[in-house]
Formats: C-alpha cells, sequence, structure tokens
C-alpha cells in the first residue's frame, strides 16, 4: 500500500475544511472546489479528504447521509485546548473532555456535518 486517508461527505467542502483547520489547525494540501485534502502539518503523511457529496464522484444518496458508525479520532498535545476552541466556535459537544481508562482525555464532538469525532491526548501509559 502507498497511501491511505479517510474522506468524509460534506454539505459544504470550504465550510467543512474551515471547520477542520480552525479547530485543529490543520493545513490545506489541496484544494479544488469539490474536493479537499487537509494535513496535519505541509510533510506528513496523514490526510483527510472532504468530498462534496452532491458531487458525480460521491457514493449515492444513501451513503451521503448523515455519518454513522464511524469515529474519526485526533490525537492532540492538549485536548482542552480544542475544547476551548470548539466551544468558542459553537460546536455540538456531546461529551467534553474525561479522563478515559486507557490513558486518553478524550472530547467528543460533531463536526459540521454532523459526524462524531473523538479529540483525544494521551495522560499516561495505559494499562497492561
Amino acid at each position: 500500500m502507498d497511501r491511505l486517508f479517510f474522506s468524509i461527505l460534506s454539505e459544504d467542502v470550504k465550510q467543512a475544511a474551515s471547520f477542520y483547520i480552525d479547530l485543529l489547525d490543520m493545513h490545506v494540501h489541496f484544494d479544488s472546489d469539490w474536493f479537499v485534502i487537509l494535513k496535519p502539518s505541509p510533510n506528513s503523511p496523514i490526510e483527510m479528504g472532504i468530498i462534496d457529496k452532491h458531487h458525480e464522484i460521491a457514493p449515492g444518496d444513501a451513503v451521503a447521509e448523515r455519518p454513522s458508525g464511524v469515529l474519526p479520532t485526533f490525537v492532540v498535545d492538549d485536548v482542552e485546548v480544542i475544547f476551548t476552541k470548539a466551544k468558542a466556535m459553537g460546536a455540538t459537544i456531546i461529551e467534553p473532555p474525561a479522563d478515559m481508562f486507557y490513558g486518553q482525555r478524550r472530547l467528543l464532538l460533531r463536526d459540521r456535518d454532523a459526524m462524531v469525532i473523538d479529540i483525544s491526548s494521551p495522560t499516561a501509559r495505559p494499562p497492561g
């Protein structure tokens, strides 16, 4: 395998990209009117795509509806900083930051397309 990235389907690609750029300081790697690729830093091998859910390349309407059964996780240095940004942006907070048994502090929120995302920071080494 040479490349792996995940894409989300969005009603408004520019607005969705702005959400992740503002919240997580992501960088634009590629930008068109129907598709954007974001990266955590310009040289990072990690990529996140945002596709216009109405574009011909997007899967049919059944797939483009409200996402479920996925939980993208973004690991950051300090989840509290992201929590403060998310509140200021008016993001829908599902669970405020909480320490988890596996050594992470986790925040759950919805992005602008209603997808649930996990923002986590390491707190300690996980047990075992």
